[in-house]
């Protein structure tokens, strides 16, 4: 039984039979999982083969001025920039996601210092809440975090909020905030907005200057594809860039870094929110994989994404009932991924990965599918519902092997 005949593909103008060539992708495997980790693609091992033994191996110390070392957070951040509506000059590409929320919350928190609440939504990555906490707790000066859940946050903007923090696209569900919407009620509000495009850059087009974010923070590795662990990037509307002041001073952030004063001078604009040395061979890895982008249209990313979520949904509902969708089903407020609940969601998971479906599961019920367009075809997508329907009639995730949890889920 299929829906496929009931779902409406639209043509785009990039060729995603293509783009999917550009990737090393494993045989006999359907990777829904761009949303944790993206997948590698081609010319990211030549590059880092290429920097390790062209600049570093030849070049030594002397790769920093020769080969612009120093300078990769500044070109790569403009690169991602141009992929989340950032204008030159407001986007660095550094450090990972934790340490850049801490910098941008403190550096916003005193923005706002007659203020001490900090709003998100239950629906947050926990890593932003966690950082919240600790700088709450470093701060020791009354601040809060006010947890809502998601449809709550535009109600709970009142004069007492210091800071909006929200992640666009919810990772469980998929669940997505209207950006331009909720920066504008924080405005009016008084408040200052901080977004975590974690699951949203590269996923669709983002427009942050146009919806005048305050702040805003990401990574690198899910759908920009550079890699596990590879370094996110943080963002900062120009109008902050003359009084916001950073919590972290690192050496690189400071605005002579080879003068080594002993008291620091915040480098202007973006620049503050540089702290130690950049990984140079990481860097090398992203810059590769944001190669992937100089030909594709994020309008099309999004409507082929649209497509094949719909896909997806039409093709699991009518194949296992017995599953709920987690997701929203209105395409409008929902990212580039499906997410259905299942009390053994677990070891279906597992099965399913044992198939050669990969997703991933996050507690306590949901079974979590990515749809990247630049590798995930129709057919995939198909596939993995028949693969899915199949696991679920014959309870093939009913072993024990299924159910024993792992570090990583």
């Amino acid at each position: 039984m299929s829906s496929q005949k009931n779902v409406t593909v639209r043509p785009t103008k990039t060729d995603f039979t293509a783009t999917k060539t550009r990737f090393n992708l494993p045989e006999n495997v359907i990777y829904l999982d761009g949303n944790s980790l993206g997948a590698l693609p081609k010319g990211v091992a030549e590059r880092v083969q290429r920097v390790v033994n062209d600049q570093w191996g030849t070049s030594l110390i002397r790769g920093w001025n020769d080969h612009g070392w120093i300078h990769t957070p500044s070109t790569i951040g403009d690169r991602i920039g141009q992929l989340i509506g950032a204008a030159p000059g407001t986007v660095l590409c550094t450090d990972n996601t934790s340490i850049n929320v801490f910098k941008v919350l403190g550096a916003a928190l005193k923005l706002r210092p007659d203020r001490k609440v900090i709003l998100s939504d239950t629906g947050n990555f926990p890593t932003d809440l966690y950082m919240a906490q600790g700088l709450n707790q470093l701060l020791d000066a009354g601040h809060e975090l006010k947890l809502v859940a998601p449809e709550e946050v535009e109600a709970a903007l009142d004069d007492t909020i210091a800071v909006m923090m929200v992640t666009e696209v919810d990772y469980r569900t998929g669940r997505r905030h209207d950006m331009k919407h909720l920066t504008k009620a924080a405005h009016d509000a008084g408040a200052l907005a901080i977004w975590d495009l974690a699951h949203s850059a590269g996923a669709f087009p983002v427009k942050l200057d146009a919806c005048d974010a305050d702040f805003a923070i990401g990574c690198g590795y899910k759908y920009l594809n550079g890699g596990p662990g590879a370094p996110a990037f943080v963002y900062a509307n120009k109008k902050h860039h003359e009084t916001m002041r950073t919590p972290l001073a690192g050496w690189w952030g400071h605005a002579a870094p080879f003068d080594f004063d002993l008291n620091y001078r915040p480098a202007s604009g973006i620049d503050q929110m540089r702290v130690g040395t950049a990984p140079i061979l990481a860097m090398a890895a992203m810059d590769a994989a944001l190669d992937l982008w100089d030909d594709v249209d994020l309008e099309d990313i999004r409507t082929r994404s649209v497509d094949l979520c719909e896909l997806f949904i039409a093709e699991v509902e009518a194949r296992c009932p017995e599953l709920e969708l987690a997701s929203p089903r209105d395409a409008n407020v929902r990212g580039s991924q499906v997410s259905f609940r299942s009390q053994n969601g677990y070891a279906v998971m597992q099965a399913l990965i044992a198939a050669g479906v990969i997703g991933d599961f996050r507690a306590p019920d949901i079974i979590r599918f990515g749809f990247t367009p630049l590798y995930i075809s129709l057919e995939d997508v198909v596939r993995a519902a028949e693969i899915l329907e199949d696991t679920l009639k014959f309870r093939k995730w009913d072993k024990p092997e299924y159910s024993v949890r792992a570090a990583v889920t």
